[in-house]
């Protein structure tokens, strides 16, 4: 690989070249960064390359492509290697992308330790793996830090920041300020905590909807609708905290008015259930009667491809309402 020129906004390596990382890859790139896509097999970072050029080249048909340039000049800020000693040449951040799994990355963070400066930000797009299960004992680990973005990154901007009780304020800050200068919206979390903030959250609701279909108080597909078309449409915009402090003179008056209710109907809350069983199969059912398991990877993938344009509208009319 020839050594690329760093685009103006500085060098990132993406270190896996699956759908998360060709996201992060693509949001690196509308923020003007040279991108470094790593991955040890050539035709991996062959086929994402491709599947790359061709998403760019279709947001920008739709109107939807990040950033001032165009997606002939975002695409090529981004370059494969196969090298990952020759990948870090000049990085300046590293987003590690590779699957859910804590030894690969421990492996992998493990090299990156014996390559890395002391200037380097090292970063991980783990869902679930505590920052102390990733990071503790490497000698860098006060540059290292969790990065975890919402599948997919590319049209959900936001990232919860969860730093290793040994990491450095300042890898913290700086790297806050660069996922808000590529368009990302970072969370600061002042801890590691299991489940981090957002799928603690999503957990919570996904608990309760198991419950309320296993129960038998509603449908599969009305459960869903009571999101999509009720909380989901108020807090596409805004957060549940602000939605109380609306939804009445303000906080105080809110837990004035609805304390007692809130905690009679909490009370009333099942245990954690098995995700499992009967409510499992009914729930799948459901599910597949509108997108078969017969045709997956065809219908999965056509879903997806509604979904993620969908997202970028949102997206869209979000940026728009903010400067309306």
């Amino acid at each position: 690989m020839d050594p690329p020129r760093d685009g103006p906004a500085g060098r990132a390596v993406i270190v896996g070249s699956g759908l998360i990382g060709r996201s992060w890859a693509m949001v690196f790139a509308s923020g003007g960064f040279k991108v470094i896509l790593y991955d040890i097999v050539q035709q991996q970072i062959t086929s994402a390359l491709e599947n790359i050029s061709k998403q760019m080249r279709e947001l920008e048909k739709s109107g939807m492509l990040k950033g001032m340039l165009s997606a002939e000049k975002q695409f090529s800020l981004i370059h494969g290697c196969s090298d990952l000693k020759e990948a870090l040449e000049g990085a300046t951040f590293i987003q590690e992308c590779t699957p859910e799994n804590l030894e690969l990355k421990k492996k992998i963070f493990g090299q990156l330790d014996l390559m890395v400066n002391d200037d380097i930000i090292i970063s991980s797009s783990t869902s679930c793996l505590l920052p102390t299960k990733l990071f503790t004992g490497l000698k860098h680990v006060k540059q290292c830090i969790v990065a975890h973005p919402v599948n997919p990154p590319y049209f959900v901007p936001l990232v919860e920041l969860v730093p290793h009780p040994e990491t450095d304020p300042s890898t913290v800050e700086k790297t806050y300020a660069l996922m808000k200068k590529i368009g990302q919206s970072p969370v600061k979390l002042t801890r590691e905590i299991d489940g981090f903030v957002l799928n603690r959250l999503q957990y919570a609701v996904i608990s309760e909807a198991w419950r309320l279909v296993g129960e038998g108080i509603v449908s599969p597909t009305d459960l869903d609708l009571v999101m999509s078309d009720g909380l989901g449409m108020r807090y596409a915009f805004i957060g549940p905290l602000e939605t109380m402090h609306l939804n009445a003179e303000g906080i105080k008056n809110y837990c004035e008015r609805y304390r007692e209710g809130m905690i009679r109907v909490l009370k009333t809350f099942g245990p954690v259930p098995e995700f499992s069983g009967e409510i499992e199969q009914k729930i799948n059912q459901a599910m597949c009667e509108n997108i078969p398991v017969e045709d997956i990877p065809k219908s999965i993938n056509a879903r997806r491809e509604w979904r993620d344009e969908c997202l970028a509208g949102l997206a869209k009319l979000k940026t728009q309402m903010k400067f309306n």
